[in-house]
């Protein structure tokens, strides 16, 4: 931190601050709870399921981020932290963006949102952040 001049802090006892700071980094790989499959990763829609030695594993939040996917009879998450659906919004607005209010539920309208990768582009790495504009 010497390095570029920046103090360092104490996160405290506050766990939403480093529940922001692992999500700023690690946005692409969030799930969100599907009530007929586990989880589906938001980007490509892949159905997930957290990992039995998890502490979500009996909690099963609403969004979910992980850190790797784990294949053997299903596609397990490991390393879970569950997280909220705006912090995806704030932290990343040029990865998601929020849904038209117009369109959904009152409930809907707080946690809906959508990636802006395309799985159907051209090119492959059209998703990256470097290659968009603005």
């Amino acid at each position: 931190m010497d390095r570029y001049s920046l103090d360092v802090t104490s996160a405290g006892r506050n766990y939403d601050l480093i529940r922001k700071a692992i999500t700023s980094g690690f946005f692409y790989h969030v799930a969100k709870r599907d009530p007929t499959e586990g989880y589906k990763t938001i980007v490509e829609q892949q159905p997930v399921h957290i990992h039995p030695s998890s502490a979500l594993f009996q909690r099963q939040p609403d969004w979910v981020l992980y850190h790797e996917l784990v294949l053997t009879t299903k596609e397990y998450m490991r390393e879970c932290l569950a997280v909220e659906a705006r912090w995806l919004t704030e932290l990343a607005p040029r990865f998601f963006k929020s849904a038209d209010p117009t369109k959904l539920s009152r409930r809907k309208r707080q946690e809906r949102i959508e990636p802006l990768f395309n799985p159907h582009a051209a090119h492959k790495d059209e998703w990256r952040l470097s290659r968009r504009k603005g």
